[in-house]
């Protein structure tokens, strides 16, 4: 320590002459007062924590001037924020530091609900009073005090948007620069024969029509109606006046007449006769004053036509992008006909979403064995005499069928019409199967989709389903858009492909392009670039652009949020971020790792929230939080460098230190000899995989982000299971056959969505142990005296709750563009019920003491009730025993609100046939939690149920009794079953990435001695 004290001074004393010269001293004395004064400064500079780190930021290539003038820590004292006990403590600035510990240990309430809050509510000070009186105020965290914190950014699980028109390329700008890129560099060509577009000058033109029509009649036309219906008298009226005498209508010269018109309901081609003339180069002076009047008239577009020519076919000439053969004319492009968010660039068939909602048959006639009269027909139901019925019956009745004909022996022609509709001139063909034009069921129902009242369109939304724009091919653009195109690509095939692939096609770009559109596109190619850059830094290669941003994982919308501020190059900002390895192989932690030490090492204090080890390993600074969950944590059980924490004997140490591990089965499950076979999933990458699933096993599905899991078993597997079981209406991908459906009798998916969105959700509540305890409750004496019911005991109906929240236990103040402030009910003081409702009480315990109760404590306080016992043990065995029974459900995690799903359908009764398919369950969860979770899997499989789990976490796969691998790479690079077996099979068979870090898991892992 005395040698790191004796280089501080060394560092700093260059400095103390620089102060003196600064200014100069009147006397002896007064220099010599001056110079002690320095010297005393920097003298007094404690040996300890801030020397420390200022040699240590010097070692690590950090620029020690700044650390001078700002703190070294970032300092809290007295945080007691939900569980925290009065933690104090110093946090390391311009370091990478993680938060980790016991699930609901406190983590996120100091690292989020304490220092990121603060820095909010003071970035919210720097308002004026008047921008403040339209925000409110945000409420202290619970902390006495916060030092040396720099303004915060907070990078959260929560997906960044809902919105359908919002994707990967939106909210990363890279669209917006490839948008900017196509309006200034790209080529158009023609839609209709894929020629080059091209643009003539008025000098251009008139030299063309020298050179090609010399000697030749010749007559000028400008366009002013183009394939559109309609009579047009006035715009006749409006050519007479201009001067013109006569106009080409349809492929026909004709004299204007007063009144003149055309048939209305035809399509139409006008053009002006502007000029006859005879072209020689002498009369080139009338030539040009035609042509220029012609592109006045026709906007920018003109016509030329030989009237001696047999086949007189014109000829287009265009000031903008034209194509001469048909005449097919482009705006000039700009960035907004490239957006799909714009009336200028938008797809018209799907208004640029990409797809359009389409009635199928399959939803209109879910069961082909029922009759019409019996609700065949299911948007009609069953038989009632309205007309629709009666017309039916007339069309049945001429083709030997009546409403009780059960459809499937339907003929399929007949069926056809009566879906689709029978046109007039089917109806009036004579061969008397048709009596009338009859619009057919589901036009009729397309028709309804456009309704003004939202029950008709939520009614008629349950027959349709999202098919991709037959118009655009899910490209969002409309056809112009997609006709302008660089090194033989449009925007659309750009923003489709992966990552990966669209930086490969950017490298030597500039070779590929002419040298004028090289000059124009230097500094976005540039640009592009470097934000395709940061993403692949974290992972993201199996992305593109054309990705919605809704149907991101938490930790994918997290990456990009990461992505973009290392493209910021903010300095001395504050990151905290919640689980950002969410979701992500071994292979690409090590990407994550480096960029957030890339956002360290140019000057920003980084906090992570997690349970990763690796990313443990290469924190700077670590801070293990607990020792249990809920009111059992909140202390700082351990803090310093990860070898410190080694060794500091915490909970987490001993999982990382190797003296406690997740323990495996060395003999596996042998299941029930039968597997379900999926043949031929071919959906989005995958490359027609044959999927076999052993029943009757713990099964994990594995491989690197991107390579094909999610599609496979979401997308696929998991709907047509729900289709077979409980007839839902969502369609699977693309596949061959399924075999073993038999074996299975009900199919149950625990995903990361959340349990509600809104404070009156909660645990008890989705987990029904509610209405359990309300008719507790409502069995008491005192409520029987009363005369109430166990609706008295809800607080979401009127009777027993407090009517100033409405039974919330909060109020809601709208913040208009600020999202809305919860604080707690002024009348009931967040007890969500009235005087009178909490006065009955079950062995001393009101309605609202036993929603504050936690899990753990339930499970004692209801020990003689199997009924509500039963569903609060589960949630207390897979590890939310910390959770209070009425809890937020918009406070819960994603990894909280799965083991919430997760305990439902556990305290469920299970027919040990069930097929259970997980989302990566341990998101979220400590080591510790890990164990309890596979546990209860194991317990799962044990009765002779299926558990499919997609799963990153080497922990849990390795306890699992068959593993299938996919792969070997994300996005287009994957789409395959690389390897399956049991772990060991997998590890040893060195095949896609699961399987090296498999191997490296397995050689420190431990087999149960029993």
């Amino acid at each position: 320590m005395a040698k790191k004290s004796t280089a501080t001074p060394v560092a700093k004393a260059p400095k103390a002459p620089a102060a003196a010269k600064k200014k100069p001293a009147s006397n002896g004395a007064a220099a010599a007062a001056e110079t002690a004064a320095a010297v005393r400064d920097i003298t007094e500079i404690p040996a300890a924590g801030p020397v420390t780190e200022h040699v240590h930021g010097q070692l690590n290539g950090h620029s020690p001037a700044s650390q001078h003038l700002e703190a070294q820590y970032i300092e809290v004292y007295g945080a007691r924020e939900h569980n925290l006990k009065n933690v104090s403590v110093k946090i390391p600035r311009n370091r990478l530091v993680v938060f980790t510990g016991i699930s609901g240990s406190g983590k996120s309430s100091l690292a989020f609900d304490t220092i990121y809050a603060e820095g909010q509510r003071r970035y919210m000070e720097t308002f004026s009073a008047y921008a403040r009186s339209f925000m409110g105020g945000l409420e202290r965290p619970d902390v006495d005090k916060i030092e040396g914190l720099s303004p915060v950014i907070s990078i959260e699980q929560k997906t960044t948007s809902r919105n359908p028109r919002s994707t990967v390329g939106t909210i990363t700008e890279i669209y917006d620069f490839l948008r900017l890129l196509y309006a200034r560099t790209a080529e158009a060509f023609s839609y209709a024969t894929g020629k080059k577009m091209i643009r003539q000058s008025d000098d251009q033109i008139i030299n063309y029509i020298i050179k090609h029509f010399d000697g030749k009649k010749l007559v000028a036309l400008a366009p002013v109606v183009k394939g559109r219906k309609g009579h047009y008298r006035e715009d006749f009226q409006k050519i007479a006046k201009l001067g013109f005498t006569k106009v080409r209508v349809d492929g026909e010269i004709l004299d204007i007449t007063p009144k003149m018109q055309v048939d209305r309901y035809k399509i139409h081609d006008i053009e002006i006769v502007i000029d006859r003339l005879l072209v020689k180069e002498e009369d080139r002076f009338r030539l040009s004053g035609s042509v220029q009047n012609a592109l006045t008239h026709g906007k920018g577009t003109m016509l030329v036509l030989d009237p001696d020519a047999k086949k007189a076919t014109p000829q287009f000439f265009s000031r903008f992008l034209m194509d001469p053969a048909t005449g097919i004319a482009y705006d000039d492009p700009a960035p907004n006909t490239f957006s799909f968010n714009s009336p200028y660039g938008a797809c018209p068939t799907c208004n640029g979403l990409g797809e359009v909602q389409e009635i199928t048959e399959e939803a209109v006639l879910p069961d082909r064995k029922l009759s019409i009269s019996r609700g065949g027909i299911a948007p009609l139901g069953e038989y009632r005499d309205i007309w629709i019925f009666q017309q039916l019956q007339l069309i049945l009745k001429k083709n030997k069928a009546t409403l009780n004909t059960p459809i499937e022996k339907l003929p399929e022609e007949l069926l056809k019409r009566l879906l689709h509709g029978i046109s007039e001139d089917e109806a009036d063909s004579g061969k008397g199967m048709y009596s009338e034009p009859f619009e057919g069921i589901i036009p009729f129902l397309r028709r309804q989709m456009d309704s003004e009242s939202d029950n008709i369109r939520e009614w008629i939304a349950q027959y349709a389903q999202a098919q991709p724009c037959p118009e655009c091919h899910g490209y969002r653009l409309k056809k112009e858009s997609l006709h302008f195109k660089m090194d033989d690509k449009h925007i659309g095939e750009l923003s489709v492909m992966d990552l990966n692939d669209l930086a490969g096609w950017f490298e030597g770009l500039e070779s590929r392009l002419t040298d004028r559109q090289n000059v124009i596109a230097r500094e976005l190619l540039k640009e592009i670039r470097k934000r395709i850059g940061f993403l692949l830094e974290v992972g993201l290669d199996y992305l593109n652009l054309h990705r919605p941003v809704r149907t991101l994982s938490g930790g994918e919308s997290q990456r990009i949020r990461l992505a973009t501020q290392i493209g910021t190059q903010l300095v001395g900002v504050l990151y905290i971020m919640d689980e950002p390895s969410i979701g992500l192989h071994q292979r690409d932690n090590e990407r994550l790792i480096k960029a957030l030490q890339h956002l360290r090492d140019i000057g920003n204090s980084v906090i992570v929230v997690e349970h990763d080890k690796d990313m443990i390993l290469h924190a700077d600074h670590v801070l293990d939080i607990g020792p249990g969950a809920g009111i059992h944590g909140g202390h700082i059980v351990a803090s310093g460098t990860p070898q410190e924490i080694f060794n500091s004997g915490s909970l987490t140490s001993q999982y990382l230190s190797g003296q406690k591990h997740i323990e495996m089965q060395r003999k596996k499950r042998k299941g029930e000899g039968t597997e379900l076979v999926l043949k031929g999933a071919k959906g989005n990458n995958l490359k027609n995989v044959t999927l076999k699933v052993p029943l009757g096993k713990l099964v994990a599905v594995t491989g690197v982000s991107g390579s094909g899991k999610s599609t496979l078993i979401h997308d696929t597997l998991y709907p047509i299971l729900n289709q077979y079981f409980f007839n839902a209406k969502r369609e699977p991908l693309a596949y061959g056959s399924i075999e073993g459906l038999d074996l299975v009798d009900k199919v149950i998916e625990v995903d990361q969505s959340p349990i509600g969105r809104t404070p009156r959700s909660n645990p008890a509540t989705y987990t029904g142990v509610f209405t359990e305890i309300r008719q507790l409750f409502g069995e008491m004496a005192e409520a029987k005296i009363r005369g109430y019911g166990p609706g008295r005991f809800s607080f979401n109906v009127k009777g027993g709750r407090c009517e100033t929240c409405e039974g919330a236990g909060i109020r809601t103040i709208e913040m208009n563009f600020l999202p809305d402030v919860h604080v707690p009910c002024e009348t009931c003081k967040g007890r969500r019920y009235n005087r009178e409702t909490l006065e009955v009480r079950f062995k001393g315990k009101s309605i609202t003491d036993i929603l504050d109760m936690t899990v753990e404590k339930a499970v004692e306080f209801f020990e003689y009730q199997p009924r509500i016992l039963r569903k609060i043990k589960t949630l207390n065995e897979v590890g939310l025993g910390y959770l209070t029974l009425g809890q937020q459900a918009t406070t819960l995690s994603g990894g909280e609100a799965q083991r919430v799903k997760l305990a439902t359908e556990l305290s469920k009764k299970d027919t040990g046939k069930t097929f259970y398919i997980l989302d990566e369950p341990t998101t979220g969860l400590h080591f510790e939690d890990i164990n309890h979770l596979a546990d209860v899997l194991q317990k799962l499989a044990d009765k002779g149920n299926t558990v499919l789990i997609i799963e990153h976490n080497l922990d849990l796969i390795k306890v699992a009794d068959h593993v299938i691998d996919i792969g070997p790479e994300g996005g287009a690079g994957g789409g395959t079953i690389v390897a399956q077996g049991t772990p060991e099979q997998v590890a040893k068979s060195g095949k896609g990435h699961t399987a090296r870090f498999l191997a490296e898991e397995l050689k420190t892992s431990k087999y149960a001695t029993a």
